[in-house]
């Protein structure tokens, strides 16, 4: 932004591309070079090797160790309330069910209970949410695979999400590629849901108010609904020897392609790899959808074509493309895939929310009035 540029032209730019909001210690968003930073490390050295306690202790400034024991004993503080919660988890989208049951919590006036509590309301909500719709374990028949699971406290939260879903222990591999999911989405600088939550937090607002409003942003589809929709087009291609065909139709259509392209990355989404790496490893240790060959054959395709129609405007694949896969080589139905997303990005919410705290400032951008005046008397 420069210096020299007047409130009427950066009021006239859309979506406040380019508007510096806040400065802030948490991500840095590298769109030209393809890189995450956060909070001083490397977000696909990071995600590979952490879980999600450790992610959240490094964003929060807390101690691992004590965080995934707390984080059980409110998973089990915020199941024994989910009888009081029936019409908000009775509703058909899963989002709707996040919202309504966060909003339940109540304020907290302890900033680090609040974070664990949030974050540990996440999956357990989700889970009740897929079980009660038959979600949580494929093929369920009977009233118990569609009642709640108790959370065990003594598991890490991907682990406990992932057992509170089908009633079982998963296997480590399926635990480890849920751990690298929840990491890899946890923060990522300035995006709609955080801005939302950084807003309603600068009016002194508590953090499940602002929470809330992070989540009605994610129910977006242009913020955290594509993962679906890439299945559907992997499903709708079939093989990796229609890929190109059926790509080319659909460009000549005028219809848009699922995964690729970000408002940021000018080159391919650090989260992308990230994400491709886990599915592979899930594959090589048997867990196989048979979508990974397929996925990278559609994609290859798409950025080839998109690079000869559109050769000034880079298009590649984002972080929904390969969550998609991932997700659903993890087990996942496609509508658990952004309740999924709100458990690992609450992370970074809860970091945003008390860094907005501490400047103490209320967001209050100015807008340039482009309506009718009155008539000259």
């Amino acid at each position: 932004m420069s210096h020299a540029e007047s409130p009427e032209s950066l009021a006239a730019r859309t979506g406040l591309e380019g508007v510096i909001v806040a400065e802030t210690q948490l991500s840095r968003v590298d769109g030209a070079r393809g890189r995450l930073i956060v909070r001083g490390l490397d977000l696909e050295h990071a995600a590979s090797t952490m879980g999600f306690e450790e992610m959240a202790a490094h964003l929060w400034g807390d101690d691992a160790g004590a965080l995934k024991r707390d984080l059980g004993a409110a998973r089990l503080a915020v199941f024994e309330a989910l009888p009081g919660l029936g019409a908000a988890l009775a509703v058909p989208d899963g989002m709707e069910a996040l919202r309504a049951g966060i909003a339940h919590l109540g304020a907290s006036g302890d900033p680090r209970e609040e974070r664990v509590r949030i974050a540990a309301a996440m999956p357990v909500l989700a889970a009740a949410w897929a079980r009660g719709r038959g979600l949580g374990r494929k093929g369920a028949r009977s009233a118990l695979d569609h009642q709640p699971v108790r959370p065990d406290p003594n598991l890490g939260q991907a682990a406990d999400y992932l057992r509170m879903l089908t009633g079982s222990s998963p296997h480590p591999a399926l635990m480890r590629g849920l751990d690298t999911y929840l990491c890899t989405v946890a923060e990522h600088g300035m995006n709609a849901s955080t801005f939302a939550a950084r807003v309603v937090t600068s009016t002194g607002s508590d953090g499940v108010s602002s929470v809330v409003a992070a989540l009605c942003a994610l129910k977006g589809p242009l913020h955290g609904g594509a993962p679906g929709p890439v299945l559907d087009m992997l499903e709708a291609v079939g093989s990796p020897v229609y890929a190109r065909a059926w790509l080319e139709a659909e460009l000549g259509a005028g219809r848009r392609i699922m995964g690729l392209g970000h408002r940021v990355y000018r080159v391919r989404d650090p989260r992308a790899a990230v994400l491709e790496r886990a599915t592979l490893a899930l594959e090589t240790g048997g867990f196989s959808t048979q979508r990974l060959e397929l996925a990278r054959a559609v994609e290859r395709e798409a950025a080839a074509l998109l690079r000869e129609r559109y050769p000034d405007r880079p298009l590649e694949a984002n972080v929904e493309f390969y969550t998609a896969v991932l997700l659903d080589t993890l087990g996942l139905d496609r509508r658990l895939f952004t309740p999924t997303f709100a458990v690992g990005r609450v992370v970074g919410w809860m970091a945003h929310i008390d860094e907005q705290r501490e400047t103490g400032r209320l967001i209050r951008p100015s807008s340039r009035y482009i309506g009718p005046l009155p008539e000259a008397a």
